[in-house]
Protein backbone atom coordinates (compact mmCIF):
# COMPACT_ATOMS: atom_id res chain seq x y z
CA UNK A 1 0.00 0.00 0.00
CA UNK A 2 1.79 2.97 -1.15
CA UNK A 3 0.64 6.12 0.84
CA UNK A 4 4.01 8.39 0.06
CA UNK A 5 1.62 10.69 -1.64
CA UNK A 6 -1.14 10.43 1.09
CA UNK A 7 1.22 11.28 3.63
CA UNK A 8 4.20 13.70 2.16
CA UNK A 9 5.35 16.12 4.56
CA UNK A 10 4.16 18.92 2.15
CA UNK A 11 1.27 18.73 3.63
CA UNK A 12 1.95 19.74 7.06
CA UNK A 13 4.13 22.82 5.74
CA UNK A 14 1.49 24.31 4.30
CA UNK A 15 0.89 26.00 7.89
CA UNK A 16 4.55 26.55 8.15
CA UNK A 17 4.07 30.07 6.09
CA UNK A 18 1.96 31.96 9.08
CA UNK A 19 5.49 32.92 10.07
CA UNK A 20 5.35 35.41 7.67
CA UNK A 21 3.12 37.08 10.17
CA UNK A 22 5.74 37.97 12.23
CA UNK A 23 7.62 41.67 12.34
CA UNK A 24 9.91 41.25 8.83
CA UNK A 25 13.14 41.05 10.42
CA UNK A 26 12.33 38.34 12.08
CA UNK A 27 9.88 36.57 9.56
CA UNK A 28 12.11 36.18 6.96
CA UNK A 29 14.47 34.25 8.83
CA UNK A 30 11.65 32.24 10.41
CA UNK A 31 9.90 31.91 6.94
CA UNK A 32 13.68 30.41 5.39
CA UNK A 33 13.47 27.54 8.69
CA UNK A 34 10.64 26.51 8.05
CA UNK A 35 9.76 26.44 4.34
CA UNK A 36 12.22 25.24 1.54
CA UNK A 37 10.61 27.68 -1.40
CA UNK A 38 11.17 30.80 -1.81
CA UNK A 39 7.93 31.61 -3.41
CA UNK A 40 5.80 34.15 -1.19
CA UNK A 41 3.21 33.60 0.80
CA UNK A 42 0.11 34.94 0.26
CA UNK A 43 -2.60 36.16 3.47
CA UNK A 44 -6.53 36.62 2.95
CA UNK A 45 -8.87 37.10 5.51
CA UNK A 46 -12.70 38.68 4.89
CA UNK A 47 -12.40 39.92 8.15
CA UNK A 48 -9.18 41.28 8.54
CA UNK A 49 -5.42 40.44 9.87
CA UNK A 50 -5.13 41.05 13.36
CA UNK A 51 -2.04 42.08 15.53
CA UNK A 52 -2.00 41.79 19.20
CA UNK A 53 1.49 43.27 20.72
CA UNK A 54 0.01 42.07 24.64
CA UNK A 55 -0.76 38.19 23.54
CA UNK A 56 2.33 38.36 21.02
CA UNK A 57 -0.24 36.80 18.22
CA UNK A 58 -0.87 37.27 14.10
CA UNK A 59 -4.65 36.54 13.80
CA UNK A 60 -6.32 36.11 10.71
CA UNK A 61 -10.66 35.76 10.78
CA UNK A 62 -13.02 34.72 8.26
CA UNK A 63 -12.33 32.83 5.54
CA UNK A 64 -8.89 32.92 6.15
CA UNK A 65 -6.15 31.73 3.44
CA UNK A 66 -2.37 31.22 3.76
CA UNK A 67 -0.99 29.92 0.63
CA UNK A 68 2.35 29.54 -0.64
CA UNK A 69 3.24 28.15 -4.71
CA UNK A 70 0.51 25.28 -4.78
CA UNK A 71 -0.16 24.79 -1.05
CA UNK A 72 -2.42 26.38 0.68
CA UNK A 73 -4.17 26.37 4.21
CA UNK A 74 -7.98 27.10 4.80
CA UNK A 75 -10.07 27.68 7.62
CA UNK A 76 -11.89 30.01 9.25
CA UNK A 77 -9.73 31.06 11.92
CA UNK A 78 -4.97 31.38 11.53
CA UNK A 79 -3.43 32.12 14.12
CA UNK A 80 0.34 32.68 14.93
CA UNK A 81 2.01 32.82 18.15
CA UNK A 82 5.15 34.52 18.68
CA UNK A 83 8.06 35.56 21.57
CA UNK A 84 10.41 38.28 22.08
CA UNK A 85 14.24 37.28 23.22
CA UNK A 86 14.34 37.47 27.00
CA UNK A 87 15.59 40.74 28.65
CA UNK A 88 18.81 41.29 28.27
CA UNK A 89 19.70 38.45 25.42
CA UNK A 90 19.85 39.73 21.59
CA UNK A 91 18.17 38.05 18.97
CA UNK A 92 14.63 38.37 16.93
CA UNK A 93 11.06 37.62 17.71
CA UNK A 94 10.00 34.09 16.53
CA UNK A 95 6.86 32.46 16.38
CA UNK A 96 6.56 29.06 18.15
CA UNK A 97 3.22 28.13 17.47
CA UNK A 98 0.92 27.84 14.80
CA UNK A 99 -3.14 27.66 14.77
CA UNK A 100 -5.83 26.65 12.28
CA UNK A 101 -8.75 26.35 13.31
CA UNK A 102 -12.77 26.29 11.95
CA UNK A 103 -13.14 24.02 8.95
CA UNK A 104 -9.58 23.67 8.51
CA UNK A 105 -8.32 22.36 4.72
CA UNK A 106 -4.92 22.02 3.80
CA UNK A 107 -4.40 21.44 0.11
CA UNK A 108 -1.37 20.25 -1.55
CA UNK A 109 -0.69 18.59 -5.14
CA UNK A 110 0.07 15.48 -2.81
CA UNK A 111 -3.84 15.25 -1.38
CA UNK A 112 -5.81 17.10 0.92
CA UNK A 113 -6.33 16.86 4.73
CA UNK A 114 -9.06 17.85 6.63
CA UNK A 115 -9.96 18.63 10.12
CA UNK A 116 -11.50 20.68 12.22
CA UNK A 117 -8.07 22.35 14.04
CA UNK A 118 -4.75 22.42 13.15
CA UNK A 119 -1.41 23.08 15.36
CA UNK A 120 1.92 22.81 14.66
CA UNK A 121 3.96 22.86 17.35
CA UNK A 122 7.82 24.35 15.62
CA UNK A 123 10.01 23.65 18.97
CA UNK A 124 8.57 20.20 18.79
CA UNK A 125 8.15 19.86 14.92
CA UNK A 126 5.04 18.73 15.36
CA UNK A 127 1.96 19.43 13.24
CA UNK A 128 -1.26 17.74 14.61
CA UNK A 129 -4.72 17.99 13.21
CA UNK A 130 -7.53 17.08 15.38
CA UNK A 131 -11.90 17.18 15.25
CA UNK A 132 -14.36 15.20 13.54
CA UNK A 133 -14.43 13.80 10.07
CA UNK A 134 -10.26 13.49 10.32
CA UNK A 135 -9.62 12.62 6.47
CA UNK A 136 -6.43 12.36 4.65
CA UNK A 137 -7.31 12.29 0.58
CA UNK A 138 -4.64 11.46 -2.06
CA UNK A 139 -5.31 10.09 -5.95
CA UNK A 140 -4.78 6.95 -4.69
CA UNK A 141 -5.02 6.80 -0.93
CA UNK A 142 -7.29 7.85 1.83
CA UNK A 143 -6.24 7.78 5.17
CA UNK A 144 -9.32 8.58 8.05
CA UNK A 145 -8.50 8.72 12.32
CA UNK A 146 -10.88 9.46 15.57
CA UNK A 147 -8.25 11.07 17.45
CA UNK A 148 -5.58 12.89 15.59
CA UNK A 149 -3.68 13.02 12.07
CA UNK A 150 -0.22 14.04 12.81
CA UNK A 151 3.49 14.56 10.94
CA UNK A 152 6.87 14.26 13.51
CA UNK A 153 8.85 16.17 11.07
CA UNK A 154 12.01 15.72 13.24
CA UNK A 155 11.43 11.54 13.48
CA UNK A 156 9.80 11.92 9.93
CA UNK A 157 6.99 10.10 10.69
CA UNK A 158 3.07 10.30 10.14
CA UNK A 159 0.52 8.99 12.48
CA UNK A 160 -2.96 8.35 12.58
CA UNK A 161 -4.50 7.79 16.18
CA UNK A 162 -7.88 6.26 17.19
CA UNK A 163 -9.43 3.82 14.44
CA UNK A 164 -6.94 4.51 12.03
CA UNK A 165 -8.30 3.46 8.30
CA UNK A 166 -5.57 3.33 5.21
CA UNK A 167 -7.18 2.16 1.67
CA UNK A 168 -5.43 1.79 -1.17
CA UNK A 169 -6.85 0.34 -4.17
CA UNK A 170 -8.29 -2.89 -3.15
CA UNK A 171 -6.26 -2.83 0.13
CA UNK A 172 -7.25 -1.79 3.65
CA UNK A 173 -5.31 -1.62 6.74
CA UNK A 174 -6.89 -0.68 9.85
CA UNK A 175 -5.11 -0.08 13.29
CA UNK A 176 -5.74 1.53 16.59
CA UNK A 177 -2.57 3.33 15.82
CA UNK A 178 -0.92 3.64 12.17
CA UNK A 179 2.34 5.05 11.96
CA UNK A 180 4.05 5.64 8.42
CA UNK A 181 8.02 5.80 8.29
CA UNK A 182 9.80 8.07 5.93
CA UNK A 183 13.36 7.64 4.15
CA UNK A 184 14.83 9.54 1.73
CA UNK A 185 14.49 8.06 -1.98
CA UNK A 186 17.33 8.11 -4.58
CA UNK A 187 16.11 11.68 -5.78
CA UNK A 188 16.49 13.02 -2.61
CA UNK A 189 12.20 12.76 -1.70
CA UNK A 190 10.87 11.45 1.66
CA UNK A 191 8.51 8.59 1.04
CA UNK A 192 7.01 5.54 3.11
CA UNK A 193 8.44 2.81 3.58
CA UNK A 194 7.40 0.99 6.45
CA UNK A 195 3.83 1.24 7.96
CA UNK A 196 3.54 -0.10 11.76
CA UNK A 197 0.27 -0.67 13.09
CA UNK A 198 -0.88 -1.21 16.72
CA UNK A 199 -3.76 -2.68 18.18
CA UNK A 200 -6.64 -4.68 16.83
CA UNK A 201 -4.80 -4.59 13.58
CA UNK A 202 -6.38 -5.63 10.24
CA UNK A 203 -5.63 -6.35 6.91
CA UNK A 204 -8.47 -6.96 4.08
CA UNK A 205 -7.82 -7.23 0.36
CA UNK A 206 -10.39 -8.87 -2.43
CA UNK A 207 -9.66 -12.24 -1.28
CA UNK A 208 -8.58 -12.38 2.55
CA UNK A 209 -8.95 -10.77 6.07
CA UNK A 210 -5.84 -11.33 8.29
CA UNK A 211 -5.83 -9.65 11.96
CA UNK A 212 -3.27 -9.74 15.20
CA UNK A 213 -2.58 -7.39 17.74
CA UNK A 214 0.16 -5.79 15.78
CA UNK A 215 1.51 -5.58 12.61
CA UNK A 216 4.23 -3.96 10.07
CA UNK A 217 3.87 -3.59 6.39
CA UNK A 218 6.19 -2.87 4.03
CA UNK A 219 5.47 -0.48 1.42
CA UNK A 220 8.13 -1.55 -1.30
CA UNK A 221 7.54 -5.72 -1.03
CA UNK A 222 3.73 -4.90 -0.53
CA UNK A 223 4.58 -7.62 2.18
CA UNK A 224 3.34 -7.29 6.10
CA UNK A 225 3.41 -9.00 9.10
CA UNK A 226 1.21 -9.71 12.17
CA UNK A 227 1.80 -11.02 15.70
CA UNK A 228 -0.30 -12.14 18.60
CA UNK A 229 -3.37 -14.02 17.94
CA UNK A 230 -3.28 -13.78 14.21
CA UNK A 231 -6.14 -15.22 12.32
CA UNK A 232 -6.29 -15.36 8.68
CA UNK A 233 -9.62 -15.85 6.30
CA UNK A 234 -9.66 -16.95 2.84
CA UNK A 235 -12.93 -17.73 1.87
CA UNK A 236 -14.35 -20.16 4.14
CA UNK A 237 -11.03 -21.59 5.56
CA UNK A 238 -9.17 -19.87 8.49
CA UNK A 239 -5.79 -20.24 9.88
CA UNK A 240 -4.83 -19.23 13.38
CA UNK A 241 -1.06 -18.98 14.98
CA UNK A 242 0.92 -16.37 16.62
CA UNK A 243 2.57 -15.03 13.64
CA UNK A 244 2.01 -14.35 9.66
CA UNK A 245 3.42 -13.26 7.01
CA UNK A 246 0.62 -11.71 4.20
CA UNK A 247 2.25 -11.15 0.91
CA UNK A 248 -0.58 -9.22 -1.10
CA UNK A 249 1.58 -9.08 -4.63
CA UNK A 250 1.19 -12.80 -4.43
CA UNK A 251 -1.63 -13.72 -2.58
CA UNK A 252 0.46 -16.00 -0.31
CA UNK A 253 -0.02 -16.23 3.45
CA UNK A 254 2.73 -18.14 5.71
CA UNK A 255 1.78 -18.63 9.25
CA UNK A 256 3.73 -20.00 12.04
CA UNK A 257 3.41 -20.53 15.76
CA UNK A 258 6.30 -17.57 16.75
CA UNK A 259 8.19 -15.14 15.07
CA UNK A 260 11.33 -16.08 13.22
CA UNK A 261 14.04 -16.20 15.74
CA UNK A 262 12.39 -16.36 18.39
CA UNK A 263 13.25 -17.89 21.56
CA UNK A 264 9.77 -18.53 22.69
CA UNK A 265 8.43 -21.84 22.32
CA UNK A 266 6.06 -21.59 19.35
CA UNK A 267 2.82 -22.36 19.65
CA UNK A 268 0.40 -24.71 17.65
CA UNK A 269 -0.74 -23.63 14.62
CA UNK A 270 -4.16 -24.66 12.94
CA UNK A 271 -6.08 -24.23 9.86
CA UNK A 272 -9.61 -24.92 9.34
CA UNK A 273 -10.96 -26.04 5.90
CA UNK A 274 -14.12 -26.69 4.80
CA UNK A 275 -15.21 -28.84 1.89
CA UNK A 276 -16.54 -27.72 -1.16
CA UNK A 277 -20.24 -28.85 -1.73
CA UNK A 278 -20.90 -31.72 -3.94
CA UNK A 279 -21.30 -30.02 -7.05
CA UNK A 280 -23.56 -32.98 -8.36
CA UNK A 281 -25.74 -32.15 -5.48
CA UNK A 282 -29.29 -31.42 -6.40
CA UNK A 283 -30.51 -27.84 -5.24
CA UNK A 284 -33.36 -27.95 -3.33
CA UNK A 285 -36.81 -27.32 -4.08
CA UNK A 286 -38.17 -23.93 -4.03
CA UNK A 287 -40.51 -23.15 -1.55
CA UNK A 288 -44.21 -21.78 -3.10
CA UNK A 289 -44.93 -18.16 -2.22
CA UNK A 290 -46.74 -17.77 0.68
CA UNK A 291 -50.58 -16.83 -0.49
CA UNK A 292 -52.01 -13.10 0.63
CA UNK A 293 -54.72 -12.42 2.55
CA UNK A 294 -57.21 -11.96 -0.12
CA UNK A 295 -56.85 -15.76 -0.77
CA UNK A 296 -54.65 -15.25 -4.12
CA UNK A 297 -53.20 -12.62 -6.61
Amino acid sequence: MSMTAALRPALAAALFGLAALAPVSASAQTAAQLRESDQPLEINAEEGIEWNRNDKTYIARGNARAASGEVEVLADTLTAYYREPAEGEEGESEIFLLEATGNVRINAPEGTVYGDKGQYKLDEQIFVMTGDDLRLVSKEDVVTARDSLEYWEGERKAVARGKAHATHEDKQIKADVLTANFEENAEGDLEVRRIDAAGNVEIQTLKEYARGREGTYFVDRELATLAGDVKITQGENQLDGDYAEVNMATGVSRLLGAPPGSVEKPKQVKALVLPRASKDKAPAEQAPAPADGNGGS
